[in-house]
């Protein structure tokens, strides 16, 4: 079994480093062949972690909760496996354990952190065995590849009784989330924002609207965004629980600050969601036994990859790049554009490739027309449902160009826009448009 491992860990490096050569990712070929050289790769090279391993899942916040989680990791002196791209399917996560392992097939590893995909969490899962599971929040995602939100939790609940002893680290804010945690049987720990923090203006989806343990229409004392919020149930008493790391003092802008424990934590990112993303990370490290007195370092040091809130300078046009690939997500991709007061200007790409779902019918549960401000100087839509997204605008009253293609709108936006531009696209106009500024940002002036 070690000559196949060995076979397999000297492949998938052959074939990460040949596809970016080309231009390509290639994290999921690299995986892809490890896999078929050696079915049991990843059961092998995950036994091989020293302490413990962490599992990031949930709809929204996985990439940069895990990414965050495992710099904090870092930042205590351990050494970390992650998947920290995105790709967090089986293959992906396959490809973070064979790309980090050295060429002998063994693994250095203190920590593993892993951002899981909900629906693979079945093959994720019974491989790694985590120690810790980390619940962001549960959303409806493509409709078409997930289905309803309970077929997402039947199977969370599932793999996480098929490893009894895993902690949950859960966001108590979100009544799905909770009740999940609060029925497995498993051990947990909770966080959240126990008090209300800004008005909530969005006329949103509430997901979390009905007790899912009796079936009554929850109370809700506030919102802070989609269901997320105080909640209790007026039948059977089931309600937010006590929270073990209460984010307090909670102030967002151009920066954003909180105090938990003792505590007072900055960042400077955007975007409300942005608190129960720290507040996860931070949650997280603290469960796994640590002080987390370089935690404020580390988010200092912490750069945001992969399109979220990501920043780029291109002849003097400040430039945001973000995922927003569902509407909960997208609601607060808008939020934090909107704390920007200043002139700007959007493009949205949106996609419906396998991996965005094709049923793109989410687009109208978005709230856009906060989008009608005189801050915005000019939306562009762009991607192979340019023209859905240009109607959907349309139906709001707010008028948007199209240019199908990504790298000419963001050239035209460069040359005669007012230097502020965000790009909000889904998930498989990501990896492309990152790459388009990358190279743009290489060019000369």
């Amino acid at each position: 079994m070690k000559i196949r491992r060995i076979a397999a860990v000297w492949a998938a490096k052959i074939a990460g480093f040949a596809c970016k050569k080309m231009g390509r990712q290639g994290v999921t070929w690299a995986g892809k062949i490890a896999l078929r050289l050696c079915p049991s790769i990843l059961e092998e090279l995950s036994s091989q972690v020293r302490e413990k391993i962490f599992v990031v899942c949930g709809t929204n916040g996985k990439t940069t909760t895990n990414n965050m989680l495992c710099a904090a990791l870092e930042a205590e002196g351990k050494k970390v496996i992650c998947n920290h791209t995105g790709s967090n399917m089986l293959n992906g996560v396959v490809a973070a354990f064979v790309l980090g392992a050295k060429w002998n097939g063994r693994l250095d590893a203190d920590y593993a952190c892993i951002e899981a995909d909900e629906a693979s969490t079945r093959y994720i899962f019974p491989a790694i065995k985590p120690d810790y599971m980390v619940l962001t929040n549960l959303f409806r995602d493509q409709l078409d590849r997930y289905g309803e939100i309970d077929i997402t939790m039947n199977i969370l609940e599932e793999m996480m009784r098929k490893v009894p002893k895993m902690t949950v680290i859960v966001n108590g804010d979100d009544a799905l989330s909770a009740y999940l945690a609060m029925d497995s049987g498993n051990p947990y720990i909770t966080y959240g924002i126990s008090r209300p923090v800004m008005k909530n203006e969005a006329n949103e989806i509430r997901e979390g609207r009905f007790c899912k343990r009796c079936g009554e229409r929850l109370n809700y004392s506030f919102y802070h965004y989609s269901q997320l919020g105080d909640y209790s149930c007026p039948k059977c008493g089931f309600a937010r629980p006590e929270l073990n790391f209460d984010a307090d003092d909670v102030k967002v802008g151009d920066q954003i600050s909180f105090r938990v424990e003792d505590k007072h934590i900055v960042a400077n990112y955007k975007g409300f969601y942005n608190v129960y993303n720290i507040l996860a990370a931070y949650a997280g490290v603290r469960t796994a036994g640590f002080a987390a007195e370089h935690f404020n370092d580390m988010l200092h040091a912490f750069n945001p990859e992969n399109g979220r809130m990501e920043q780029f300078r291109i002849k003097g046009t400040g430039i945001t790049l973000n995922l927003a690939k569902n509407p909960a997500g997208f609601n607060q991709n808008i939020s934090a554009v909107m704390q920007d007061k200043s002139p700007k200007d959007i493009i949205i790409a949106i996609n419906d490739n396998a991996q965005d779902g094709i049923d793109i019918s989410w687009l109208w549960d978005v709230d856009f027309d906060l989008f009608r401000d005189e801050s915005i100087r000019s939306i562009t839509v762009c991607g192979i449902r340019c023209q859905d997204m240009r109607l959907r605008l349309k139906y709001v009253d707010i008028p948007s160009m199209l240019e199908t293609d990504v790298e000419q709108a963001v050239r035209k936006r460069i040359g005669d826009g007012v230097g502020n531009l965000y790009l909000l696209v889904n998930y498989t106009a990501l990896y492309s448009t990152r790459n388009i500024l990358k190279k743009l940002e290489e060019e000369k002036a």
